[in-house]
C-alpha cells in the first residue's frame, strides 16, 4: 500500500485543509476559491475537493463573494475557552479595564508552549494591531513579555527557540541577553510595557493575573494605545492594569 503524501505537519490533504482555514480566517473579506488556489500554490480542483467537507461540517460557508468562516467556529472557540476554564468574568473584566483606561483591552494566555490572544474589547473591523488568535510577536508585545516573564527559564527559552525573535521595528529586542534583562525589569515592576516594539504606531501595557492560576497556564490582561499618546497617559494606564491584576476594578 502506498503511504499518503505528507507535509510538514502531517498528511498533505490535512495540511492543505488547515492552510485554507487559516487563509480564510486571516482575510478581511470572503475569499474566492481561485484566490485560495493561487495563495496556496495548488490546483483549483484540489481547493474545491477540500472546500467540500469544510463547508459541509460548518467550518466555512460559501457566499457570493467567496468563502468565509462558518457557524462551527464559535463553538470551537467556546470549547477552547472551556478547556482553559475561562469563564464570563474575563469579558466583564475587560470591559471594566476598557472603561477605566479609555483604551481597548485584551486577554492573553500561555498554554502548552503557545501564546494566544483569547479575547478583546476591540471591534473586529477596527485598526487595532492585536486580534484573537495565536500571537506570533510575543517577544515584542507587553502581553508576551508579561507571560514569558512568569515562566520558568527553561520553558521561556524553549518558547523563544521555537518562535524566534525577529526584528519588527527599530525598537524590537532581538537578543536573548537584552530580553532576559527586560523580563527581569518586568518581574521587578510587576508590569510589562512595549513602546512601539511590535507596531510603531502602538504601545501596550500588560500584567499577569495571579488570582486565576491553572497548571501550565498563565494569563494576562493588557491595554493598547497609540504610541503618540502614551507619554501623557502612562501613569494612568499603569494604575488601571495594576488594579486589574489586584482585583480592584
Amino acid at each position: 500500500m502506498t503511504a499518503p503524501a505528507t507535509g510538514p505537519a502531517g498528511p498533505r490533504s490535512v495540511d492543505r485543509a488547515l492552510e485554507i482555514l487559516d487563509a480564510v480566517a486571516d482575510a478581511p473579506r470572503p475569499v474566492p476559491a481561485k484566490t485560495l488556489a493561487r495563495e496556496l500554490g495548488c490546483a483549483l480542483s484540489t481547493v474545491y475537493h477540500l472546500l467540500g467537507p469544510l463547508t459541509a461540517r460548518g467550518h466555512l460557508i460559501r457566499t457570493p463573494e467567496g468563502y468565509a468562516p462558518g457557524p462551527r467556529v464559535p463553538a470551537l472557540h467556546q470549547a477552547f475557552r472551556s478547556h482553559l476554564q475561562i469563564g464570563p468574568g474575563i469579558g466583564e473584566l475587560l470591559l471594566r479595564v476598557r472603561r477605566e483606561a479609555g483604551a481597548e483591552a485584551y486577554f492573553t494566555t500561555y498554554h502548552d508552549g503557545r501564546i494566544t490572544v483569547i479575547d478583546t474589547t476591540a471591534p473586529a473591523a477596527g485598526p487595532e494591531p492585536w486580534t484573537p488568535g495565536i500571537e506570533r510577536r510575543a517577544h515584542a508585545t507587553a502581553h508576551g513579555k508579561a507571560l514569558l516573564a512568569a515562566l520558568p527559564r527553561t520553558a521561556r527559552r524553549r518558547y523563544l527557540d521555537d518562535h524566534g525573535m525577529p526584528r519588527l521595528t527599530e525598537r524590537t529586542i532581538t537578543t536573548g541577553d537584552r530580553f532576559e534583562a527586560e523580563l527581569a525589569r518586568v518581574r521587578a515592576q510587576g508590569l510589562a510595557v512595549s513602546v512601539g516594539e511590535a507596531d510603531p504606531a502602538y504601545t501596550c501595557l500588560a500584567v499577569t493575573l495571579p488570582d486565576r492560576p491553572r497548571a501550565g497556564v498563565v494569563q494576562a490582561v493588557s491595554v493598547a494605545v497609540p504610541t503618540r499618546t502614551f507619554r501623557r497617559r502612562q501613569g494612568e494606564l499603569r494604575s488601571v492594569v495594576r488594579r486589574a491584576a489586584a482585583g480592584r476594578l
